[in-house]
């Protein structure tokens, strides 16, 4: 008897444990005060890191810089020019 009794809270407690996960409450991504991002090209207003050449809320300025930045600063064959 004391035996039964044993297995059955066991069972009992593993059964508790194995429903307690499904307890997650749904997450929603827009709740209130959830600020949506803006366009990149929008940027953060004149400060002293940005590009010279580069104009906050301009997306063709935003443009050019991206377009010079890949070709000429994150292109290790120009930067390093004709070593051959």
């Amino acid at each position: 008897m004391m035996i039964r009794r044993l297995i059955f809270s066991a069972a009992l407690a593993t059964a508790v444990l194995a429903l307690s996960a499904c307890g997650d409450k749904p997450q929603e991504m827009n709740q209130a005060g959830v600020k949506q991002d803006s366009a990149p090209y929008h940027g953060v207003g004149q400060s002293q890191y940005a590009n010279t050449g580069w104009k906050p809320g301009d997306k063709t300025s935003w443009e050019q810089q991206l377009k010079t930045r890949a070709q000429y600063g994150q292109n290790d064959y120009t930067r390093m020019g004709n070593s051959k």
